[in-house]
């Protein structure tokens, strides 16, 4: 790899302490010529399903080079460091699941390895950050071209941890999916593809001399409250089939294919997650209406 190459961060240490900082300066110290992007740092906290996924929406379109994650509450016990190639580049954090979304984006996996070289990593590691210790020191150094290789003993990828595949299923006249992330916005990202929107209805019914697009009910799995008019709670909302916020009225609901190319809802000039009453993890259906 270059002498110039790129780093990525992406963690949940936000940035009101110096956590994100160490990382910096270790880089600088070891690979000064090395070029940072500071993917996030502000992951909820030990939420590695948020940083799986953010990881592997971003890394395509980075430069190629090392990617840096941390993500980590098992930090300090038996889970393992790991490294791992793939033809778009190299990724290092710890062997919870959060890397292996982001390598199969950048290819799929090549090589693993466990990081348990010392002359890789900082002469003290701490017990509770690792980040600055081990990942930050086996990136730097993967950055100056050192083999992948001579971080640690190889690895069988199919022995990594791996995250639960989140829900995807058909429903009559639609389908139910589990909801991967919540972005800064309140838009809402369900784990089923964009594809899925497909098989629901696209002929648009006319009001006047402006097109309206057909509708779409979703509810949730579980109980799940939205106010109505009055406060009065109701078990489902009725969204725009659209393809951008604007194809709502404001303060509407729209069901789109997101950047990503998954299906996501988002409330025009508001939040999805509020109306929905909804968190990752929980399950909604999206059915013709």
């Amino acid at each position: 790899m270059s002498r110039t190459a790129w780093i990525s961060l992406t963690t949940d240490y936000g940035l009101a302490d110096g956590f994100v900082a160490a990382c910096h300066g270790v880089l600088a110290r070891i690979a000064p010529a090395a070029r940072v992007i500071d993917v996030t740092h502000l992951v909820p906290p030990a939420d590695v399903r948020r940083g799986a996924s953010v990881l592997a929406q971003t890394v395509p379109y980075l430069p190629a080079g090392v990617h840096v994650a941390v993500v980590d509450p098992g930090v300090g016990t038996a889970r393992r460091g790991i490294g791992l190639a793939a033809p778009g580049g190299l990724l290092v954090g710890p062997d919870n699941g959060l890397l292996l979304d982001a390598a199969e984006a950048l290819g799929g996996i090549t090589a693993a390895v466990e990081l348990t070289n010392p002359g890789w990593l900082a002469p003290v590691v701490s017990r509770t950050f690792h980040g600055r210790d081990v990942f930050a020191p086996v990136a730097a150094r993967l950055a100056l071209g050192a083999p992948l290789a001579e971080a640690g003993p190889a690895l069988d990828p199919a022995a990594l941890v791996r995250l639960p595949v989140p829900v995807v299923r058909a429903e009559p006249d639609g389908f139910a999916a589990e909801v991967l992330t919540v972005d800064h916005f309140g838009n809402v990202q369900l784990a089923a593809p964009a594809g899925l929107l497909d098989g629901l209805p696209e002929r648009v019914r006319v009001a006047g001399d402006r097109q309206l697009p057909e509708r779409v009910r979703v509810a949730g799995d579980r109980q799940v409250s939205l106010a109505g008019s009055g406060g009065v709670p109701r078990a489902g909302a009725v969204a725009v089939r659209g393809h951008t916020f604007g194809d709502a009225a404001a303060g509407e609901l729209v069901v789109y294919a997101d950047s990503a190319g998954l299906v996501a809802l988002a409330v025009n000039t508001g939040r999805a997650v509020d109306l929905l009453g909804v968190r990752p993890g929980d399950v909604l259906t999206v059915t013709a209406s």
